[in-house]
């Protein structure tokens, strides 16, 4: 079984930063894009940043400048630094894969989500 499982979400005031962290354990063979997506209350989840295994990043436009995705291929983990949140950054955050098992199937596979909270 695969899974991923994130922390390091919270409270945090306007202003401030957090670090999120995605491991993924399992028969894993390879995991390709790693990537956070969020959803805030009646909206839809969106992509937040990705980074591909060799390390290329992306980035929706209201995190730019803010944020900055990182990955540890031998520890099978991404991160997710924010700097200068704001509480329109207030959602629930999930790290998404596609990865290859190590009977070699495709899969994507999200985690269970973690909150993030930003107070003015």
């Amino acid at each position: 079984q695969v899974q991923l499982v994130e922390s390091g979400g919270g409270l945090v005031q306007a202003g401030g930063s957090l670090r999120l962290s995605c491991a993924a354990s399992g028969s894993i063979f390879r995991i390709n894009t790693m990537g956070w997506y969020r959803q805030a209350p009646g909206k839809q989840r969106e992509l937040v940043a990705s980074i591909t295994r060799g390390g290329s990043t992306n980035y929706v436009d209201s995190v730019k400048g803010r944020s900055s995705i990182s990955r540890d291929n031998a520890k099978k983990t991404v991160y997710l630094q924010m700097n200068s949140l704001k509480p329109e950054d207030t959602a629930v955050y999930y790290c998404n894969t596609g990865l290859i098992t190590t009977d070699i199937r495709d899969l994507e596979v999200w985690g269970q989500g973690t909150l993030v909270t930003v107070s003015s």
